[in-house]
């Protein structure tokens, strides 16, 4: 990594792709951010589960107003999306974001059960029950990344 000094602090400016996919696909929760019709960004924290470039998110059984949810309704008009993970600590010196940028699709039913499967392989809590909604797949396309100091 590329490191450059500021103020005396080293810190680094860009992750490698690889890296920042491997940040993503770790992690256990990550922003989903789409773009409304009037082109307005709009964000939602999502469970996901991946496979490679490909991410997988899925309509589930928490609590929502209702069914008709706006990233669907994005994803229809402008298929462009950006997912992103971030690591906060009061030390700045652990910090990191990760962010992944791509083309999403609403899977239709024929297309959702190898996904919800790795939904259900990540997360104990679906395997009693399992989402039921709109599976969402991501073809993450670019990989990017910050990090304040080399990770492991």
């Amino acid at each position: 990594m590329a490191f450059v000094t500021t103020g005396g602090y080293p810190r680094t400016m860009r992750l490698p792709p690889a890296t920042a996919r491997r940040l993503v696909t770790s992690a256990r929760i990550l922003r989903l951010a789409t773009l409304t019709p009037d082109g307005a960004p709009h964000q939602v924290p999502a469970t996901f589960a991946a496979h490679g470039d490909t991410l997988v998110t899925a309509v589930d059984h928490k609590p929502k107003r209702h069914q008709r949810l706006r990233r669907l309704t994005n994803i229809a008009a402008d298929p462009r999306v950006c997912v992103l993970v971030d690591h906060y600590d009061d030390d700045w010196t652990h910090l990191w974001w990760a962010r992944g940028d791509g083309t999403a699709r609403v899977l239709d039913d024929d297309a959702r059960h190898a996904p919800v499967d790795r939904l259900l392989a990540k997360y104990p809590q679906y395997r009693n029950h399992p989402p039921e909604g709109p599976v969402i797949e991501i073809t993450i396309t670019h990989w990017t990344g910050w990090s304040y100091a080399d990770l492991p």
